[in-house]
């Protein structure tokens, strides 16, 4: 049975701003960063966190958009939007693994660069968590708490699934339409034959559980905000 959408309080809309402003300072920190790398170097190395960044953002974007829906239109949307943002959802924690970049540069310390992919990997890894935590909100109230949290941990599996597929098969999210067959064969290969591939399954369940226990102390963190006021 489908719980009552209430009208978005006061407080939710306040809280959401600091969100947004908090993540927006973060992000403009890490362009800052890559900005004088580029500036110093004349090279641009990493430019290519720039578009993982992006990436990572379309998620947030689409549970943003669609929590500040009217409650009508919100119901009807959610689960063709969900099954969208589930395709960009893993682009935000893939910037994780852009750590496979770090290097030794004669013409940067590494202590920079490491703070670099850091601060990407950072807002990658909130944008995942806020992302997820508004569509699991929006799952509870429309479908009850347990299927949210089934729906979390769902999600947080396959987004790992998809860094896996992402770093070590070079899909994108993309590929589901323009490559639907061969990604398709792809994971059909590791399903019927997971011994012949353990590092499919040791990436995305490590992956899993490490998301998941961010995941679970970030909530816990805000629940006890929340008790402390």
């Amino acid at each position: 049975m489908s719980v009552p959408v209430p009208l978005l309080s006061f407080d939710y809309m306040r809280q959401r701003l600091g969100l947004l402003l908090l993540l927006g300072a973060s992000i403009v920190l890490s362009l800052a960063l890559l900005a004088f790398r580029i500036y110093l170097t004349q090279r641009i190395t990493y430019i290519f966190l720039l578009w993982n960044l992006f990436l990572a953002v379309v998620p947030f974007g689409m549970s943003t958009m669609l929590g500040l829906a009217a409650g009508p239109v919100r119901r009807r949307l959610l689960l063709p939007v969900t099954a969208v943002w589930l395709l960009f959802f893993p682009n935000a924690p893939y910037i994780l693994t852009d750590f496979f970049h770090l290097h030794t540069w004669p013409d940067m310390p590494v202590w920079y660069d490491l703070t670099l992919i850091l601060s990407f990997a950072w807002n990658g890894l909130m944008l995942a968590f806020c992302s997820l935590q508004e569509m699991q909100r929006l799952f509870t109230r429309a479908f009850g708490r347990a299927w949210g949290w089934i729906f979390a941990v769902g999600a947080l599996l396959l987004g790992s699934l998809g860094v896996y597929v992402g770093r070590f098969l070079r899909y994108n999210s993309w590929n589901v339409v323009s490559q639907p067959l061969a990604l398709a064969q792809d994971l059909a290969e590791r399903l019927l034959h997971p011994f012949a591939h353990p590092r499919t399954y040791g990436v995305t369940l490590l992956l899993t559980a490490f998301l998941l226990l961010g995941y679970l102390t970030v909530r816990q963190m805000g629940h006890f905000a929340r008790e402390t006021r």
